[in-house]
This record gives C-alpha cells, structure tokens and sequence, in this order.
C-alpha cells in the first residue's frame, strides 16, 4: 500500500515529475488509454498523462448516459483547448442494460464497474492495442471500500483482484496516495483552469449513485433535471458538495386540488475538506424553498423536496 501523501506536506513539483516519470517507465513505447469522466480526479490524471505520454495517450470519455446534462461536450471542448483530443464512446445502451432490473446498492455498483471496465474499456484497449488504464483512484476511495462502506467503482489490487487477469490490461493510479485537497493542488500546479480543479466532487457511477432504486433512462432523467437546479441555485455557497437524490418510494401530494402521487427529492449540501467526514451546510431557508419550488416547477412528477440534515458519519455524502 502507498504511504500517503497529505496536502500540506504535497511538494507539487515534486509530484508531478515523479509520477510523470512512473507513467513513461510503466507505459514504455506502448499505447495507454485514459479514462475521463469530467471530475477532479480524472481530469488530473488526464494532464499527468499527457505530459507524461503525449501522443501514446488515448483520451476517453465514456458517454453512460448518467452524466449530468451536456457534460461529455463541455469536457471535450474544456480538454480540446487544452492541447487534448478526447473522443466520445457512446455506451448508453450497454449501461442502462447492465442496470435493468438492479436495486441493490452495492449491484448497481458492480454492475457500472464490470460494464465500465471489462465490457466497454475491454473493447476500446483491444481495440487499439494498448496496454495500460490511467484512473484517478484516490486513497479516499480505496479506504472506504478496504473499511465496506461501499465498494468504489474503481478499486481492484486492495481488494486482491488482479486488472491484468480480470480485465485484459495493467491500470496505473498516479493519485493513489492523496486525497481530495492534494489533487487540486496538483490540478492547479498543472495548469488546469480553475472551473475544473475546484469543482465539486462527482461519483464514478454518475448519477445512478443518486438514484434509490431501479435506474431508468427516465429516472435518470429527473435526477439529470434536478441536478441542473441544485447546482445552478448552490453554486455561490462555498460548499464542498451538493446534489439531488431521487428517492424511490411514489409519496402523496396535490396539484390543482386533487390528490397527485409523485416523487420526492432530496437535496444534500456538505461542508467537508476531504470527503472522510462532512456535516450539511447550514442554509437559509429562504435558498431552501427557492430550491424547493423551482425543482418541483421544472422536474416533472416531483411532488415533495427535502433537505438532509444528518453528518457523515452515519450519512454518506452520495445516496448509493
């Protein structure tokens, strides 16, 4: 296991050249692929990985159909000003396929995770021959899946599962030894502009991690609308994290006097520093009910929206 790195002892610089030099040495004259997914993580990894690679790196983006509404575009375009080609793999039908049927929390996520690396990225390294899998592991998701608070979608050697013999190729996890506030530091040192090494955290399972319940191209698509919302109306409040969760029991409600069964949001909002604890951000209730009746205006069959107000621990910051 890699001896952590803390933020306040991370030499960037220093980082940054060492781990440089390890993706070269791992890689040799080989082709790598790089999984890109818009998020903090992953998108350092992304820069590490050109330095590194240049043109022996393979960009990816895997559109699920569980981003959030016209991400794989913006992260495309953001990367493409930044000297990087990142083609688009449309695997919407394999995913929702995968998840048909799956309620259960940890099934849905070792449902993404086979679909995400043995079926999809299975196929893309065949196909160009690579031999590597850049991801932005960090040691927050190998603790909490190592301690069985939830099985993180990208988490293989400490569970004693072998990438090469499971999947077909070698993944390298340049960030493994930091945590949240060390990788946007890195990010920063690596020239990434400010709108994506400080953006708030988003789950490897996408938004299926904020669906209780079944996950549907519909279901999706509520949350999708939600989430629009919550992060348009959070996004001045300095918080660490915020989101929309869409909960899976019909609950009772009205519209237009009559008695309308719908669905119900929830809306969370953490301050936290590196995601292993996190309490809810204390906002006014004037935000909430602006929350409340724009998501119930916009979202189609909403008809009740609450606000958690439980820290982590017991809570968990995502609902999955």
């Amino acid at each position: 296991m890699s001896v952590e790195i803390t933020a306040q002892e991370l030499d960037t610089e220093q980082f940054i050249n060492e781990k440089v030099k390890e993706i070269k040495d791992a890689v040799g004259d080989g082709m790598a692929i790089n999984a890109l997914s818009g998020g903090v993580d992953s998108s350092v990894v992304t820069m590490l990985g050109h330095r590194a690679l240049g043109e022996q790196l393979m960009t990816v983006f895997v559109e699920n159909g569980l981003m959030r509404e016209g991400e794989a575009e913006q992260v495309a375009a953001l990367f493409q000003r930044l000297g990087v080609t990142v083609e688009i793999a449309d695997a919407r039908e394999e995913f929702f396929a995968a998840l048909q049927g799956v309620t259960d929390p940890e099934a849905k996520r070792e449902a993404i995770t086979q679909t995400f690396y043995r079926d999809v990225f299975g196929r893309i390294v065949k196909e160009s021959g690579a031999r590597c899998l850049l991801q932005g592991t960090i040691l927050t998701d190998v603790d909490e899946t190592v301690a069985g608070i939830k099985r993180q979608h990208n988490v293989f050697e400490q569970l004693g599962i072998d990438p090469q013999e499971t999947f077909g190729y070698r993944i390298i996890e340049p960030l493994i030894q930091l945590r949240k506030d060390g990788v946007r530091r890195v990010g920063k040192a690596l020239g990434l502009p400010g709108e994506q090494f400080e953006r708030i955290p988003f789950p490897g399972p996408a938004l299926s991690a904020r669906v209780i319940g079944e996950v549907t191209p519909e279901r999706i698509e509520t949350v999708r609308k939600a989430t629009v919302i919550v992060e348009q109306l959070l996004k001045d409040t300095g918080a660490f994290q915020y989101m929309a969760i869409l909960h899976e029991d019909r609950v009772t409600g009205m519209r237009e006097g009559r008695r309308d069964f719908g669905q119900q949001i929830e809306v969370r909002c953490w301050e936290s520093i590196d995601a292993r604890t996190a309490t809810p951000t204390r906002l006014s209730f004037e935000t909430l009910e602006d929350l409340a009746a724009e998501i119930i205006r916009e979202v189609p069959g909403v008809v009740s929206v609450t606000y958690n107000i439980a820290s982590k621990p017991p809570s968990t910051i995502e609902a999955i």
